[in-house]
Parts: C-alpha cells; sequence; structure tokens
C-alpha cells in the first residue's frame, strides 16, 4: 500500500473514531434520563431517539473495524462465497 492511500486511511479511521466517540456521548446522555425533546413558545427540538443512534454507532463501529483491518493488513478485506453443489 502507497503511503498517501495509508494516510487517507488513517485520516478516515481518526474522523471515523472521533465520529464513534460523539454518537457514544449522545448515547449515554440520552440514557441518563435527559428530556429527549421539549418546546418553548411555539419553537420545539427533539433529540435522536435511542434505537436510531444505536443503528448509527453499530455502523460505525464497523467502519472502524474495517479501517483498522485495512490499515495493519495492508489490503481490504474481502468477501468470499461458496456455492455447493451436490450432483
Amino acid at each position: 500500500m502507497d503511503k498517501t492511500k495509508l494516510q487517507r486511511l488513517k485520516k478516515r479511521l481518526e474522523f471515523k473514531q472521533r465520529c464513534l466517540d460523539a454518537a457514544r456521548e449522545a448515547y449515554i446522555s440520552l440514557l441518563s434520563g435527559r428530556t429527549q425533546s421539549y418546546t418553548i413558545g411555539n419553537r420545539s427540538l427533539t433529540r435522536l431517539d435511542l434505537g436510531k443512534l444505536k443503528d448509527e454507532i453499530d455502523a460505525l463501529e464497523k467502519e472502524v473495524d474495517s479501517l483498522s483491518a485495512q490499515i495493519s493488513s495492508g489490503a481490504p478485506r474481502k468477501t468470499v462465497g461458496v456455492i455447493l453443489r451436490d450432483y
């Protein structure tokens, strides 16, 4: 893997890791029982719901794992399928 590609992967990994940390903090904040929505006058604010936030955290964890694997092995992961046939 060339040096520039490795640097790009590391930058993407750092960014995704920061996003994952922020999403986890938001999830913990919602779990702590803080108000998820409120209205003041004619304005209202609604925070993310736990289900969507959990899905986002799961997706970010997969991306971080994938980028870490690419950096450590030097090659992207490949998926291989096997089709069994009985003749």
